[in-house]
């Protein structure tokens, strides 16, 4: 492909003065981008898979592979769970939008990249009305390229971001419920996890059931969440949430429809309920009122929906900075889990990272990762630590034209 409209008006180092300081030492090796390719893989669950909004019909991974002169090719991923037709946009936004932006040009640092693309694309967000495509494919492309930093400078992304990495982190088992809890959460008791969530949005009694089903089998040792998914309105949450209180639930996961950070205060002041939020905030600045609500005690930027590791750096300073806890929304393939547990072992302000225990062909890759004890190990290979195995993913790819 051509260049057109390329970045090289627009594309600057990272300056001294930037909002994330680690990030200045990070560079690619100015070689030319010659590629930017997109692959689709996508497996019908084995299990019924519902959130309160609509069920899971399909497990989607959409990778894009950022490949330069030299030959070295980093990847990422970009979030495309819903609706069941994002993979096609995906593609087409990658490949015309993206794609004619980068191919020629020599990014001399992720970030820079990653900002070049989001002030060429972010005004055609706007007019589209898809602010959240647009991030979710730039994520991809960011993530790419901070792997590509990565593997030239031999080490794997977490020693890339912070000199003192951790090799071990904490997981808690998400999506139990809303059917087969006690089956899901005797999963998770052999897994050794130590914290699992709970699905709820689908009725009072069902919702509270499902907790003491989860609390039933799992024993007074792990703790307990609960997700909404923006299920509620403030009335319906503040009926409710004192019984989850009263169950033990620690904290409550996205619990209104619009997610406004005054109705959030309200409900944790009204309860004493902590909160989280974030998986669908686009962008930096979005997580702002959030910071400054006193209600929302834990953020969940997604690394493949936020605008790549480069967004998610500045939210994370930031929540460093007003001392709340960040535990990131990983709902994916394998390059999301990897580049998920990498750049959460850079930062202590992350005590959890979240692990889907149902069954996902599409991360067996990364599953190497989960140990018997409710951890995940860091992969210390250079880039995002793991290689993705192609005989296992080949039979769930799609033929793009």
């Amino acid at each position: 492909m051509t260049p057109s409209g390329d970045l090289r008006d627009v594309v600057e180092p990272v300056k001294a003065d930037d909002e994330a300081p680690s990030r200045d030492a990070v560079r690619l090796p100015g070689i030319p981008v010659t590629d930017v390719r997109c692959r689709v893989f996508r497996v019908r669950p084995t299990e019924p898979i519902a959130m309160s909004f609509a069920p899971l019909t399909h497990r989607v991974m959409v990778l894009v592979e950022v490949e330069l002169a030299d030959g070295s090719t980093g990847v990422g991923e970009s979030w495309a769970n819903y609706p069941a037709w994002a993979w096609r946009e995906r593609i087409a936004t990658i490949n015309e939008g993206i794609a004619p932006l980068l191919l020629g040009t020599a990014p001399t640092d992720p970030a820079s990249a990653q900002r070049a693309l989001m002030a060429k694309l972010a005004p055609l967000g706007r007019q589209w009305g898809a602010p959240g495509p647009i991030h979710q494919a730039v994520s991809a492309v960011d993530i790419a390229l901070w792997d590509l930093a990565a593997r030239h400078a031999g080490r794997n992304l977490a020693a890339l971001l912070t000199d003192q990495p951790r090799t071990e982190l904490p997981v808690y088992g998400s999506s139990l419920g809303p059917t087969g809890v006690a089956e899901t959460a005797a999963q998770c008791a052999a897994l050794g996890l130590t914290a699992v969530k709970v699905k709820v949005g689908f009725g009072r009694e069902r919702d509270l059931d499902n907790v003491r089903t989860a609390q039933a089998v799992l024993g007074d040792r792990v703790q307990i969440f609960a997700d909404a998914n923006q299920a509620w309105s403030l009335p319906e949450a503040l009926a409710i949430v004192p019984a989850l209180a009263d169950l033990g639930v620690a904290w409550l996961e996205e619990p209104l429809a619009g997610d406004r950070p005054d109705e959030l205060d309200e409900l944790a002041a009204r309860t004493g309920m902590p909160l989280a939020t974030g998986e669908n905030l686009y962008g930096a600045a979005a997580f702002a009122p959030y910071l400054a609500a006193d209600g929302v005690a834990i953020l969940q930027p997604d690394l493949t929906k936020v605008g790549g590791i480069s967004e998610y750096l500045t939210v994370l300073r930031a929540a460093e900075a007003a001392g709340k806890t960040v535990n990131p929304h990983l709902y994916n393939g394998a390059i999301a889990t990897a580049v998920t547990v990498q750049v959460a072992a850079s930062s202590p302000a992350t005590a959890l990272v979240e692990w889907d225990v149902r069954s996902n062909p599409l991360r067996r890759t990364a599953d190497a990762l989960l140990t018997d004890h409710g951890t995940v190990t860091v992969p210390t290979r250079p880039g995002l630590g793991i290689e993705l195995d192609p005989d296992q993913l080949d039979p769930y790819e799609e033929q793009l034209s």
